[in-house]
C-alpha cells in the first residue's frame, strides 16, 4: 500500500550541484511474510540491523568497551546508521505515487525536476552496480561461516545487498510511476546564499532555514555534503 504524498528537498549543496533530501518516519516492518526464501530471510535481517543501528544512534553512544568482536560489531552499526541516512528517500519512495519536490524559488520548476530526475537516474545506475558486486560478496563471504563467532562480513553483505536493491526499486518508482508536483521554497534559496558564508555564521543559518522547514537533521546534512563556494 503507498504511503500518504511525500515531501522532498531539492537541497543547493554547492555551484550547480544539489542533493535530494527528505525526513520520513522509520522504515515499518513488513507483517505477514514468514521469512521462507532467502531473499525474504536477508529482509528479515535487514530490518533487525536497521533497528539496532537506529537505536544505538538515538542512545548517541560514543565509547564502546569489550573484546574485538563487539567493538567491531559497534562500528557495523555505526556505519548501518550512516547508510540508513544517505538512502531512506530513496527506500521510502519505492511505496510512493505522488511527491511533492520542494525547490529552490530561483529555480525553475521544470528545471528543478529535471534535475531531480537525473538525482535518480545516477541513484538507479549506481545502486545496481553496487547490488551485483555486493552479491557477489555476500555469496564468498559464506565460507566464513565455519568459522566460530557472528559472521561480521555476512551481515555486512547482506545489508548492502538488501539496501541497494531497495534503493534500486526506490529510484525506479520516482522515475516511471511516482508524479511529481514542483513548489517554490524561498528558505533553500537563502540557504544556498549561506554556504559560501564563514563557518559560525554558516550553521546559524542552517539552523535557522531547517528551524523554518521542520527538519531536524537538514543543517547537518548540508554541512557534511555542502561544498562552499569561493
Amino acid at each position: 500500500m503507498a504511503d500518504a504524498s511525500m515531501d522532498v528537498y531539492l537541497v543547493p549543496v554547492g555551484d550547480e550541484r544539489y542533493e535530494l533530501y527528505c525526513e520520513v518516519a522509520d522504515e515499518p516492518e513488513e507483517a505477514g511474510e514468514p521469512p521462507t526464501g532467502l531473499f525474504r530471510r536477508l529482509r528479515l535481517r535487514f530490518n533487525e540491523m536497521l533497528a539496532d543501528a537506529e537505536r544505538e544512534r538515538r542512545q548517541g553512544v560514543t565509547g564502546v568497551e569489550g573484546g574485538w568482536m563487539t567493538r567491531a560489531k559497534a562500528r557495523l552499526m555505526r556505519w548501518v546508521a550512516e547508510s540508513i541516512a544517505e538512502q531512506r528517500l530513496l527506500w521510502h519512495l519505492r511505496r510512493q505515487t505522488e511527491a511533492s519536490l520542494f525547490h529552490p524559488d530561483d529555480v525553475d520548476g521544470q528545471d528543478a525536476l529535471s534535475r531531480m530526475r537525473a538525482s535518480l537516474k545516477r541513484d538507479f545506475e549506481k545502486h545496481r552496480f553496487w547490488l551485483i558486486i555486493d552479491s557477489v560478496g555476500f555469496i564468498g563471504s559464506a565460507a566464513l561461516t565455519l568459522l566460530p563467532g557472528p559472521n561480521l562480513l555476512a551481515y555486512y553483505f547482506a545489508f548492502r545487498l538488501v539496501g541497494h536493491y531497495l534503493s534500486m526499486r526506490g529510484a525506479r518508482q520516482g522515475l516511471l510511476v511516482v508524479s511529481w508536483r514542483a513548489v517554490r521554497c524561498a528558505p533553500l534559496s537563502d540557504l544556498r546564499r549561506a554556504i559560501g558564508l564563514e563557518p559560525e555564521v554558516r550553521e546559524r543559518r542552517l539552523r535557522d532555514v531547517a528551524l523554518q522547514l521542520r527538519l531536524e537533521h537538514l543543517a547537518s546534512f548540508v554541512e557534511r555534503t555542502a561544498v562552499p563556494t569561493s
